[in-house]
């Protein structure tokens, strides 16, 4: 056993989104380093180092940092993966945060539904430490209280911080940090990075804060599309390889006919590129288009046959342009205008 594998032991070795090393490969590259030679001894897929959506294993991250912070001499690669990582690597779960109104709502539903991105880390919001007044603590780590690769630690502490940054636009109030481990890189590297003192040793890792932040307000709340990302991720199953159509399906279900229905849009909120979102839907044999097509002409003959909605309002809801695409798409689907379902269902 190496000195990295005793972390292996702490806890289950969980999955966790390629993307939780975006800037890994670029990073490598740049200091003159192998970083396929690098995943084929951390036993992490090479697959990872360009596919943000594959779900490896957490010990082959944690050891595939380890390994080329010691070759590149890159003692605080950690923090150097967490500056270059933006908010938009957690997927869906980003549009959650960035929509929710408050810093504490937005913990509250990255503690939730972190699983999404990775499965064997939590973030969340404890006790102070120390019991100071007007303080509390947020955690990183596992949940189950076990220790991670110091590496992977300082990566996922560090993009914590910087988010935390982004979504109130600056300075928010850190009081102290706390790394349960001693690090590799100087002390003075990390209070650099955290701008304030850093305590290593301790429990758990830890950003503490003024309590006061989790009423703290975020620009960009957004009320609809925050409940258009929870009912996604309320809808992901908790174990890996959950197909590609089921996804599309579920989010156009809850998004058409009030918000825009382009792959570009749904492809974002399910965090995945369009191109790839397409590659996956193929490979099922479907489409972005005929799960829309599916889907709206479902809706068409409900409202058709079972309201009075006015045709301008039934191709609103079904997310068309005008009356006269509605028209189309009837004639498409049944060879009748729209009144002519309506008349025809009523008889």
């Amino acid at each position: 056993m190496t000195s990295g594998d005793k972390y292996l032991t702490l806890y289950d070795m969980p999955l966790i989104r390629a993307a939780g090393i975006k800037g890994f490969d670029a990073l490598v590259r740049e200091r003159g380093g192998d970083p396929e030679g690098m995943a084929r001894r951390a036993r992490l897929p090479l697959g990872a180092l360009t596919d943000d959506e594959l779900l490896v294993n957490d010990a082959s991250i944690g050891r595939v940092l380890e390994i080329a912070a010691r070759e590149l001499d890159l003692p605080d690669l950690g923090l150097r993966i967490a500056e270059r990582q933006g908010f938009e690597m957690l997927g869906t779960l980003a549009v959650a945060i960035q929509s929710s109104p408050t810093v504490g709502e937005a913990l509250d539903c990255t503690s939730r539904y972190l699983f999404v991105h990775a499965r064997g880390l939590s973030v969340e919001a404890v006790a102070d430490p120390y019991g100071a007044k007007g303080v509390i603590a947020v955690r990183y780590g596992p949940p189950s209280g076990g220790s991670l690769f110091p590496q992977g630690t300082d990566a996922g502490l560090g993009f914590l911080h910087r988010s935390i940054r982004y979504l109130v636009g600056g300075s928010y109030g850190l009081r102290t940090v706390e790394l349960p481990h001693r690090p590799a890189a100087p002390l003075a590297r990390y209070e650099e990075f955290f701008g304030v003192p850093v305590t290593i040793g301790r429990p758990a890792a830890l950003l503490r804060v003024p309590t006061s932040l989790s009423a703290q307000p975020i620009s960009t709340g957004n009320s609809a599309m925050r409940s258009l990302a929870l009912a996604h991720l309320e809808a992901q199953d908790r174990g890996p390889g959950q197909a590609a159509g089921p996804q599309v399906r579920a989010v156009l279900e809850q998004s058409l006919g009030t918000s825009v229905v382009e792959i570009e849009s749904i492809a974002s909120l399910l965090g995945v590129h369009p191109r790839t979102l397409q590659r996956r839907l193929a490979a099922e044999g479907t489409s972005f288009a005929v799960i829309l097509d599916e889907l709206r002409m479902a809706r068409a003959e409900r409202y058709l046959s079972s309201t009075k909605m006015p045709m301008t309002q039934v191709a609103a809801a079904l997310g068309l342009s005008e009356q006269s695409a509605l028209s189309r798409c009837c004639r498409r689907w049944w060879g009748r205008t729209p009144s002519e379902v309506r008349r025809h269902a009523v008889s």
